[in-house]
């Protein structure tokens, strides 16, 4: 009889960024620019890789799946940003906002593995060059590939089981521009105790493993470069792990925020404003780092250019 006079919540109502009508306005008409960048930018990272043989290289081929998750990734989340900027709010089913959750941790999860096998596969470039073709054999990169995407799915399913085993009959207005699963977890009318921290352990435990696989790539990468006595070798070592690292410190910088850090320690606007970075501008900033700083995307874009207009 304690459920009598709940309504049981199919729907939620995700109030969006702001409900300043001139603030929607100008978010719509910037973030619609990001999000056309963010697909020209990836498609391009991935056509270029593909029809570049110069690239058909185990490096390029995780950025290729980057880019392409970066798609998926910004697609989940910026098309229903901008619908709710338009009408001020929008109203998305339960599932569908599960549905949405479980896409956006999955890709962005498959997101870390990558850049961890990416880091790896720079650690065997630079330190054990002659055993390059056997350490990242086409064998070796599908598994890594293949061990990402799942890595990533098992941690969205976690943030979706979690999320559909709670019951949600009071209040369904999401402060926030997509169904992430903390504001989410504060409409539910269910003991959250528990279930609460299983996304951060799940979340959190990625983290620790994908930073401690760069962390000690990165290591011996430093190690190596500097007992070059070269410095052009030293400074060739150097350019294929810039543009890497800048993701690396751009992308975890920004989530271990999100869902490590105790969500006493920064407010709503922050939380969205943080969010905004890792799904909608990250996304968008990746090729440009990747184009913009790597030698050999330059070089293949150049030479692609000449031939489309020669």
């Amino acid at each position: 009889m304690e459920f009598v006079n709940h309504t049981i919540v199919t729907e939620f109502i995700i109030l969006g960024l702001t409900g300043n009508p001139t603030l929607c306005v100008v978010f719509f008409v910037i973030f619609m620019g990001v999000y056309v960048v963010t697909l020209i930018g990836n498609a391009s990272i991935i056509t270029l890789i593909r029809s570049s043989s110069q690239l058909h290289t185990p490096m390029y081929l995780f950025l290729s799946h980057l880019a392409f998750v970066d798609i998926v990734y910004s697609t989940s989340v910026t098309p229903i940003m901008l619908a709710e900027l338009l009408g001020h709010g929008l109203a998305l089913p339960v599932n569908g906002c599960v549905a949405q959750l479980c896409i956006t941790v999955s890709f962005g999860s498959a997101e870390c593995f990558l850049l961890a096998a990416m880091a790896y596969d720079r650690y065997v470039a630079i330190c054990s060059p002659l055993l390059y073709s056997t350490h990242m054999s086409p064998i070796v990169s599908s598994v890594l590939l293949g061990a990402s995407y799942v890595g990533g799915c098992m941690n969205g399913w976690t943030f979706a089981g979690c999320l559909l085993s709670l019951s949600f009959c009071g209040p369904n207005q999401i402060d926030h521009f997509f169904c992430d699963f903390p504001p989410v977890l504060k409409l539910s009318c269910s003991d959250v105790s528990i279930i609460g921290i299983i996304p951060s352990i799940s979340s959190g435990s990625i983290i620790v493993l994908t930073v401690f696989v760069i962390g000690i790539s990165y290591i011996y990468i430093l190690i190596t470069i500097l007992k070059m006595r070269s410095t052009e070798g030293r400074q060739k070592a150097f350019s294929t792990c810039t543009s890497h690292l800048t993701a690396v410190t751009l992308y975890y910088g920004t989530i271990t925020f999100i869902y490590v850090m105790p969500k006493s320690n920064y407010s709503t606007e922050q939380n969205k404003v943080l969010s905004v970075f890792y799904t909608v501008v990250i996304p968008m900033l990746n090729p440009l780092i990747y184009s913009l700083r790597n030698r050999d995307v330059k070089e293949a874009l150049r030479k692609k250019t000449l031939r489309i207009y020669s």
